[in-house]
């Protein structure tokens, strides 16, 4: 069962700001009036609601508006990021959106091509994933024989080893001036030819071929873009020590 944190932090946020409010404004001044005592549950209510709303509403700001952490739980990314990733993601690089309703009240950026973004799955928004850029709004794409194109012009790339776990062909690729790294395999890819919708864009994983990405689930609309996955600041995969030299790494 997935759980809505943001729908289950504004309510508690409203239901212990309501509860402060009203404590402020009438029932305390009512009290003192009467010169009764409120009763047991009411008072203990009131005293947690005035503890945990401060904390709550400081939660519910920074995680709807600055930054959310995610975790990685698949090697769909990798190299770039591997399974026991714990990333940061910027709210505010897409626009800033109400929580829960997800409304965009201010318009802050877009995606450029290359950006590693968080988005909810289209086909179930209550779902989470983590791609890469690589399709713009109008723009045509095309993957054939491990080779991506970008409205006919053929991104380039570079060997770079072998991944030393999976062993598979490690390259650097170029989209526009910026690079990063994906891995390749014998494996048979998706291959196909794509126009991206406006609105909406193309999201690849790194690992390509061991990745769901819009080859198989379709474009992403910019209503379902979360954040821009910008540091790691832990790694932790099961039981194992975390590995202290991915600690505050940038994502490019």
């Amino acid at each position: 069962m997935n759980i809505d944190l943001a729908l289950v932090l504004t309510v508690l946020t409203l239901f212990t700001g309501a509860v402060v409010a009203l404590d402020r404004f009438w029932l305390r001044k009512r009290w003192e009036e009467s010169g009764a005592r409120p009763g047991k549950t009411v008072a203990t209510v009131v005293d947690y609601s005035r503890s945990f709303f401060p904390v709550l509403l400081f939660v519910l700001v920074i995680r709807s508006f600055v930054f959310e952490p995610f975790r990685i739980p698949s090697g769909s990314m990798r190299p770039t990021l591997l399974e026991g990733d714990y990333i940061f993601v910027t709210k505010y690089a897409y626009g800033l959106r109400l929580p829960v309703t997800n409304t965009k009240i201010l318009e802050t950026g877009s995606p450029e091509r290359g950006d590693v973004v968080v988005f909810r799955l289209p086909s179930d928004p209550s779902v989470n994933y983590i791609k890469r850029v690589v399709g713009l709004p109008g723009d045509t794409i095309a993957y054939r024989d491990d080779v991506l194109f970008v409205n006919g012009e053929r991104v380039e790339k570079r060997r770079a080893g072998t991944d030393p776990e999976w062993l598979q062909a490690a390259y650097i690729e170029r989209l526009g001036d910026r690079e990063h790294r994906i891995l390749l395999s014998d494996r048979v890819s998706l291959e196909g030819e794509w126009k991206v919708p406006e609105g909406e864009y193309f999201m690849m994983g790194d690992n390509r071929d061991n990745s769901q990405d819009s080859r198989v689930i379709g474009t992403v609309p910019e209503e379902n873009l979360v954040g821009k996955a910008v540091r790691i600041w832990m790694h932790m995969d099961g039981l194992e020590w975390p590995d202290w030299s991915r600690i505050g790494a940038k994502i490019e």
